[in-house]
């Protein structure tokens, strides 16, 4: 599996990338790379941005890994990691002071995986509407020491993340990183902007 590194929006021409932080957007399920991208006017102004396009076409948009064999909320382990080595590979070809990540909802997940795959190797991660991978992992024991900083968000009335998807995050985040979790009253499957304000500001005391 790899990235389309033609389909990814970037915030700054290559020319102007030098020497700054890095800060990568997952979209979630069905979606596409501009979907995120619309919020760059209001992320921190210091990191480059980059939007990245899924690798599997999918329900109208693109997927980090199929639904057709991984029920939501519960993806084949072998599927996530698959998808984090297809993000990993392609920052290894790239040279910036510092890499973060934002993930929606699919997105999301692959970011706290994308953790569990390279502890140490992210300044910040915001995981909104999503959940963690089931079952043990090699990093989970080196992230319960190094706890990095971890944004999680979500809103109360949110019905494509089961129950248990939820449950086993909350449990294992707080084990695993230094988190800072918000749950929106009355919010769905989406980004508020009490969210988004309170990301940025997430990501604006740590990038």
């Amino acid at each position: 599996m790899q990235l389309d590194t033609s389909a990814i929006l970037w915030s700054a021409p290559e020319r102007e990338r030098a020497g700054r932080p890095l800060l990568v957007l997952l979209h979630g399920y069905g979606s596409h790379e501009g979907d995120l991208f619309g919020m760059s006017p209001g992320l921190p102004l210091g990191p480059v941005v980059a939007s990245l396009r899924a690798p599997i076409a999918e329900n109208g948009g693109w997927a980090w890994w199929s639904r057709a064999d991984s029920p939501s909320g519960d993806p084949q382990a072998d599927r996530v990691d698959a998808a984090a080595d297809a993000v990993i590979e392609w920052l290894d070809s790239l040279e910036f002071t510092s890499v973060s990540l934002v993930g929606f909802s699919q997105g999301a997940a692959l970011a706290l995986q994308l953790l569990r795959h390279a502890p140490g190797r992210f300044t910040a991660t915001v995981a909104i509407a999503g959940f963690v991978a089931s079952g043990p992992h090699p990093g989970d024991a080196e992230l319960a020491v190094t706890k990095p900083p971890v944004f999680w968000g979500r809103g109360t009335e949110d019905r494509m993340i089961p129950a248990e998807a939820v449950a086993r995050t909350a449990v294992w985040l707080p084990e695993h990183a230094d988190a800072t979790i918000r749950i929106y009253e009355d919010l769905g499957h989406a980004i508020s902007a009490p969210m988004l304000i309170d990301f940025v500001t997430f990501l604006r005391e740590r990038v």
